[in-house]
């Protein structure tokens, strides 16, 4: 399945989890700034599946709501 095709399935505002650099997209956050504070594991922000970290979208907005000005 390409890229396009997942979009047309569940755009990113619709899904649980965002994959990195899907995240820097939906939320206008770079890639570096994402791994910084999504790092360690007490992070509950992240979904590890294997090395490939997930982010869980509904806790990442409430986490920039309360953090940072959106």
């Amino acid at each position: 399945m390409t890229k396009e095709e997942k979009l047309e399935v569940a755009p990113l505002w619709e899904r649980p989890l965002l994959t990195l650099q899907e995240t820097a997209a939906y939320t206008g956050i770079g890639v570096n700034k994402l791994r910084e504070f999504s790092e360690g594991e007490g992070s509950d922000l992240v979904l590890w599946v294997g090395s490939r970290r997930m982010f869980k979208r509904k806790k990442l907005e409430k986490y920039l709501e309360k953090n940072w000005i959106m």
